[in-house]
């Protein structure tokens, strides 16, 4: 507030008496909200003070003609009694805005802001006779001010998503520290809105807060239970007297809080998010300065609260999400690691083992065949659970699970932790789950998990149970293509000899490795076999195509040359019949046969070999010293002409020379880059071996390690190799 130029030049220059003085004073300023002073002399004598003055320092005007300095000695130690000394002293005229004094007697003191202006008062011929002071009270303003830029600091906090419990308890402190006579607290609402919880606190005792936490919300549960319970503000003057605070008020009586103002937190969606409460060390009523605090304060609680469980409930869904995404990656990983399993057991055992520990500490599979159950997998994650895996009194409790979950398909699960006092069903565990194995609505076998530390939930079921059904589907494929295995190889061992024939002068050794997994017959094949004579026969072929009609085809060309060979002594002519054999077939394919055939007799001092290659890979010769020799005579594949035109090519073997027959699976293995392995690089290999590798095994095994270095284990076709040395 201003005064006019004239106005205040009134006031400070006087020529009147000071009772004069003192009316004109009165009908000038008495009426006036600003605070008005005149002191007189240089102790500052109080001539004369307005009404507002009073209201702002305390007194009366009984209280004039004293020094100022005795009416209110708190003045002093501030310095304004050094200030108003400056002014009477110089004649210059002081002014102040914001200024803080602390007026009233110890114990009552309170806080005060105020703008002053100290003008030095002159009499009739000049002189300095007294001070002037006008000053207007800001404390109202000023603590406005103080309470904008908290609420501004807390909501910077909110939208930095600082932690909900640092904004109220920065919110509490910012209270009292603008208003040093109350204490705040903060509830909140638990989520099914039927206790409330400590929120914040600080100013109040730890034991008053573990009292308060958990209380129930009702219509007579303290101030703040019944606040949110009506949803409305609840002003409770004098905790001791009021029946809402029955069976609190002794803890409030120790926690020294004698009035207790609660206002419901509630959300923009009206839903309760806690309550906000002030708390009066003494019996009182709040002021209009308390409720407008409180409401304010309470929204903003609202709008950190509301921040705070929205941003709790993103990372709760982000966190539900994340767990979805690694529950379905463990799920597509594990089933897909399962699916590479061709061979069922394999399979079943991938599935244990990709259960522990991520559902499991153990984990068992069982299957049922021919109407028998049996364990056909096991694992574990420790030596411990191994052992108690095997304990015959578990193993006999989980049969018998297994047996019901069979019978009825449907998972059965036990979780003592869930029935407190329950003991556990198996002995060692803590829970189980057994999940059937089921495809095409038939329940084949059991998985079961076993928990020796904290219980199975519902999570790792649920993945338990996906992670069965998609493993039955894997497991049972792979059934049936163990079976197809099973029976291409019984097929192929039927179309092979089962051992070779031991013949007097040579050493025999073969090998035949189907291509991939043997999943159909294949083409290559071998035979010896005696004929009249003291003679002996072999043969390796290969038939081209794969599956049914070749085995046919590789069993009619194996019986055809066993009944041919003993009719007729020419090479020739039991190749011819083959041929016959194949072009005057039933069969609505054409098969084409590659085949070299050769008989052997034994003379004294070696091996004499008559053979006859019909377009197959050509046979070589290792002789003693090493070098390797091709026979290259050859006629046309069988099955093609009804006519075969071929010539035979004697050979003789001395002791240590080495007949090698291969079908071209190994002369066209190929490398990672594409070659082939080819002829040269099997004589190259047959080249550096040493002079004394043992016998036709040796052989066979030194072609075998030299096809696999080129060419990997994998091959896309069938591999056979027959190899006979003179001894």
């Amino acid at each position: 507030m201003s005064l006019q130029p004239d106005r205040l030049g009134a006031v400070t220059t006087h020529s009147r008496s000071p009772s004069r003085r003192t009316e004109e004073y009165e009908d000038l300023f008495d009426q006036a909200p600003v605070i008005f002073v005149a002191l007189g002399g240089p102790s500052h004598l109080l001539e004369a003070a307005n009404p507002a003055f009073f209201e702002a320092f305390g007194g009366d005007r009984t209280h004039t003609g004293a020094p100022l300095g005795e009416l209110i000695p708190e003045l002093a130690p501030q310095g304004v009694l050094d200030r108003l000394d400056a002014v009477y002293r110089t004649g210059t005229a002081f002014r102040a805005r914001g200024a803080r004094l602390v007026l009233g007697a110890p114990g009552k003191e309170r806080e005060g802001f105020f703008d002053f202006t100290y003008e030095p008062r002159r009499d009739a011929v000049g002189e300095i006779d007294g001070v002037i002071v006008i000053a207007v009270e800001t404390t109202v303003y000023h603590h406005a001010q103080l309470l904008a830029a908290e609420q501004h600091i807390l909501l910077e906090q909110i939208a930095r998503d600082a932690p909900l419990g640092s904004i109220l308890t920065g919110m509490a402190r910012a209270i009292e520290e603008l208003s040093p006579e109350l204490i705040v607290s903060v509830l909140l609402a638990d989520p099914d809105a039927r206790h409330l919880r400590h929120g914040t606190g600080p100013s109040l005792p730890a034991f008053y807060n573990e009292a308060i936490d958990g209380i129930a919300i009702g219509p007579n549960v303290g101030s703040c239970g019944t606040a949110a319970y009506l949803r409305v503000p609840v002003t409770v003057t004098d905790i001791t007297t009021d029946h809402r605070w029955e069976g609190y008020q002794e803890v409030a009586a120790r926690a020294g809080v004698a009035a207790c103002w609660s206002t419901p937190i509630l959300g923009t969606d009206d839903r309760l998010l806690g309550t906000f409460a002030m708390y009066h060390r003494a019996p009182k009523a709040p002021e209009e300065k308390d409720v407008s605090l409180s409401a304010a304060f309470a929204r903003i609680a609202a709008l950190a609260i509301e921040r705070h469980q929205a941003k709790e409930a993103s990372r709760a869904a982000q966190e539900r999400e994340k767990e979805a995404r690694e529950d379905l990656a463990f799920v597509l990983d594990a089933s897909t690691a399962i699916t590479r399993e061709p061979h069922y057991a394999d399979c079943l055992q991938c599935l244990a083992r990709l259960t522990v520990p991520t559902l499991a500490p153990l984990c068992s599979v069982h299957v049922l065949e021919d109407g028998r159950t049996r364990r056909i997998a096991v694992a574990a994650a420790t030596r411990a659970d191994e052992d108690l895996l095997a304990s015959p009194a578990l193993g006999e409790q989980v049969d018998r699970a297994v047996a019901r979950v069979l019978a009825s398909g449907a998972t059965e699960a036990h979780h003592p932790a869930a029935s407190p006092g329950d003991r556990p069903v198996l002995p060692g565990v803590t829970g189980y789950v057994s999940v059937p194995l089921a495809t095409l609505g038939r329940t084949f076998g059991v998985l079961t998990l076993l928990a020796t530390g904290r219980p199975l939930d519902g999570h790792a079921i649920a993945l338990a149970e996906e992670l069965a059904r998609r493993a039955a589907s894997s497991a049972d494929n792979a059934h049936q293509f163990s079976d197809r295995v099973q029976l291409a190889r019984d097929l192929q061992a039927g179309l092979l000899p089962p051992q070779l024939p031991a013949i007097p002068g040579a050493d025999l050794a073969a090998y035949y490795h189907p291509a991939g997994e043997g999943l159909e017959v294949g083409g290559d094949f071998y035979d010896v076999f005696p004929l009249p004579d003291d003679r002996w026969a072999f043969m390796i072929g290969d038939v081209c195509g794969r599956g049914a009609s070749a085995a046919t085809t590789t069993g009619m060309v194996r019986h055809t040359a066993r009944a041919a060979a003993r009719l007729l002594h020419d090479p020739a002519d039991v190749v011819a019949a083959i041929n016959d054999a194949l072009t005057g077939n039933a069969l609505d394919e054409d098969h084409f046969v590659s085949l070299v055939y050769g008989e052997l007799r034994h003379p004294p001092s070696h091996l004499a070999l008559e053979l006859i290659r019909a377009g197959h890979v050509p046979p070589l010769v290792r002789r003693t010293d090493g070098t390797v020799e091709h026979l290259v005579q050859s006629g046309l594949l069988l099955g093609i002409s009804p006519e075969f035109d071929g010539a035979s090519c004697r050979l003789d073997l001395s002791p240590g020379d080495s007949l090698v027959l291969v079908t071209d699976g190994i002369t066209e293995a190929r490398s990672a880059t594409g070659e082939f392995f080819d002829e040269h690089r099997l004589a190259d290999a047959l080249r550096a071996l040493p002079a004394a590798t043992s016998g036709a095994a040796g052989l066979i095994e030194a072609v075998h390690a030299a096809v696999t270095a080129f060419a990997g284990q994998s091959t896309p076709d069938d591999q056979a190799a027959l190899v006979l040395t003179a001894t």
